[in-house]
């Protein structure tokens, strides 16, 4: 008997971290709050037309008719994971992957090489972010295609052939946040500055037209650093909310030392990104690197292009 087949998009999104929050809260918060960001991930699945296959511990699996559907979905689960962190606080992350081929359909479950694949991609993903691969990006109409970024070209376990790897740009903009965040939220002071990122030769600017910049040894960043100790995508810098937050995603860290002389060393977290300073991607300052990225705050000018 021939089981029947359908092409659908196959999304995992799971909650970061959770075993360390339940050290750090307690079982009862954690639990809560874990309950509540599993709720409004699945809420965001009924929003889109998908259908929720399973729970699976702090991640749920799920599928949708298409890649643009799985693409809005993710979309909106970080978002909604966003605001709720900066209303309430609420320090969970998730990371997303999707991936879109046939499946099996059988008892309400899903089966096949599409839902290992979109597994795996999941499982190479880091705090908020959204991973997808080439068939998945191929199905997107093109507006949505150009919010995708190639990363790499990664080598997924269990596969023999490699996979190209996206990232998928989901960072609110002012109109979204205008119409979604709370009032309260929306007072947040307007920041009149920009951030100057300086290497080598290139600079860009962080500022109202441009929330985030890229970092990395991948040449598909926005500045590519040349570190052999940095993550193909190391970091971002960010306009959030009136600040300017750098976003380590990289597997050895970020080294920061401000105008004042203090250090910093982050891994995998975020940390405000006040006044000037430098960046060392993956390399300590006692080290003495050399690949350093300048950063400095500026009256915001209008400007939105940076210099090669």
């Amino acid at each position: 008997m021939t089981l029947p087949k359908e092409k659908v998009a196959v999304l995992f999104a799971d909650i970061c971290g959770s075993t360390a929050l339940y050290e750090k809260l307690g079982d009862s918060l954690a639990r809560r709050l874990i309950t509540q960001s599993i709720n409004a991930m699945v809420n965001k699945v009924s929003v889109f037309k998908g259908t929720l296959i399973k729970t699976i511990g702090d991640e749920i699996m799920c599928t949708f008719p298409g890649a643009e559907a799985a693409f809005q979905a993710a979309c909106a689960m970080q978002i909604a994971l966003e605001i709720d962190r900066v209303k309430n606080n609420n320090p969970l992350h998730i990371r997303i992957g999707f991936h879109y081929g046939d499946v099996i359909l059988e008892s309400g479950d899903v089966f096949g090489d599409t839902v290992n694949t979109a597994a795996r991609v999941a499982s190479i993903t880091r705090a908020d972010q959204i991973m997808t691969t080439q068939a998945a990006v191929d199905a997107l109409p093109p507006a949505l295609q150009e919010k995708t970024r190639h990363i790499q070209r990664a080598e997924l376990k269990g596969k023999q052939e490699h996979f190209d790897i996206y990232i998928v740009i989901w960072e609110m903009d002012e109109t979204q946040s205008t119409r979604i965040i709370a009032p309260a939220l929306r007072q947040s002071p307007e920041n009149n500055n920009e951030m100057n990122l300086c290497y080598r030769y290139k600079t860009l600017k962080v500022n109202r037209e441009r929330k985030s910049v890229a970092l990395g040894r991948g040449d598909a960043c926005d500045i590519p650093v040349q570190n052999s100790l940095a993550s193909r995508l190391h970091l971002r810098v960010e306009l959030r909310f009136g600040k300017f937050v750098l976003v380590d995603q990289s597997t050895n860290g970020t080294y920061i030392r401000f105008a004042e002389g203090n250090i910093e060393h982050i891994i995998r977290a975020e940390i405000p990104l006040p006044g000037n300073g430098f960046i060392s991607l993956g390399q300590s300052f006692a080290d003495n690197p050399t690949e350093l990225v300048e950063f400095s705050t500026t009256p915001y000018t209008g400007a939105t292009q940076g210099s090669e």
